[in-house]
């Protein structure tokens, strides 16, 4: 290979490992700052994969080891690029990484069995196709990259590569064990501190009133303050029956899917989450896995929140019966419980129990259970204000 076309190759190398590189740190840090995340999304593949009558449920279990081991693999591929480090053993890796990501998401563009597959967490969201298409365009650079993974490195210093691979490992495992025993340290979800919750509009509430034509069957939406001026005419009941009616509520929850259902069965989130007063949600996806800290942190938030007259409620996707049975063999039978989907509260916390603080429907702050204590410094009498 003369002198000039080893140059060449040497400068097309760099800009592919330089650009999947800084992909793959991308992937793995919005990933990595919400392990949990890409947890609940490694899980949601389990479920809903399989190869014939063998299904992946088995692993469920091990989705948070897995969930670490991705994002520390895929930001140990992108250090090593940039750094040109442990150049063929990478390059292997790599192109193996990315013939699984892309015959992965062209299933999962085909038979759209997971709507959204994680590839950036909650910070950039992107269809099954786009994803496809992403892993076919990063496929180019990756076989160049593997096609000159034999170019001799200038400076072979395998001391130096091996510190690095220690480096990155340590770094990312220690960074995603963080997020998982806090909440997130970067909060890309609908939930974050300082969001409003509910969209702040002018406009008022229309109810409409539908009715149908005993004589020509034609059916016709009326806005039920016009209704009145239409059956002051004394034929109009002869003539129209009633078929349905709907209400439109300008203002809506800045969250897919959420929603507080009372024991009464109906839906309480507006008058909780735009609440004019503070008030201290805690979030449990399920009782049965809250442990005894968890279970101590919840009495000790329940007694701030009556120390500073907060209002405190429970928001779970357990069954009714067990949600009562674990606040009264908790000696919190007395605070009001509601039930939402498992999904939307996983989203809202990623704690279990986690608490969030609103008020006016802005979400004021964030708690994981180990970090209970620092809602004591919440200085409520200013909130109030």
């Amino acid at each position: 290979m003369t002198k000039e076309r080893e140059k060449t190759l040497r400068i097309i190398d760099c800009i592919c490992r330089i650009f999947v590189g800084l992909v793959f740190l991308f992937s793995s840090f919005v990933k990595g700052v919400d392990p949990m995340g890409t947890s609940y999304k490694i899980q949601e593949y389990m479920t809903a994969w399989s190869i014939g009558s063998f299904s992946f449920e088995w692993a469920l279990p091990f989705a948070t080891f897995l969930s670490v081991a991705l994002v520390t693999l895929e930001f140990l591929v992108g250090v090593l690029l940039i750094t040109n480090s442990l150049r063929k053993l990478n390059a292997w890796v790599l192109l193996l990484m990315m013939t699984f990501f892309l015959v992965t998401t062209l299933i999962d563009a085909i038979t759209n069995k997971v709507t959204d597959c994680g590839c950036f967490g909650d910070a950039v969201k992107l269809t099954n196709w786009q994803t496809f298409w992403k892993n076919v365009v990063l496929m180019v650079p990756t076989i160049v990259i593997f096609f000159c993974r034999n170019l001799k490195k200038k400076h072979r210093t395998y001391e130096r590569d091996i510190l690095i691979f220690l480096f990155a490992v340590a770094a990312m495992v220690g960074f995603a064990i963080y997020n998982i025993n806090n909440e997130p340290v970067i909060d890309f979800r609908p939930w974050k501190v300082g969001n409003q919750m509910i969209t702040q509009t002018d406009g008022k509430i229309q109810s409409f009133v539908t009715y149908k034509n005993t004589a020509t069957n034609e059916i016709k939406e009326f806005p039920s303050e016009q209704l009145m001026e239409y059956m002051q005419d004394t034929n109009w009941e002869k003539q129209w029956e009633f078929v349905d009616s709907r209400v439109v509520d300008p203002a809506q929850i800045q969250a897919d899917g959420f929603s507080m259902i009372g024991i009464d069965g109906e839906d309480h989130t507006k008058e909780l989450i735009g609440s004019p007063d503070p008030i201290i949600i805690v979030t449990s996806h399920d009782v049965s896995e809250i442990n005894d800290k968890g279970i101590e942190s919840m009495q000790r938030v329940r007694d701030i929140a009556e120390q500073h007259f907060v209002k405190y409620v429970f928001l779970t996707a357990s069954l009714p019966e067990d949600a009562e049975k674990f606040l009264n063999d908790n000696d919190m039978g007395y605070i009001p419980y509601f039930l939402a989907d498992e999904k939307a509260i996983e989203t809202m916390l990623r704690s279990n129990p986690g608490y969030i603080l609103l008020k006016d429907a802005v979400v004021k702050g964030k708690w994981h259970y180990r970090n209970y204590a620092k809602i004591r410094s919440v200085d409520f009498e200013q909130l109030e204000n």
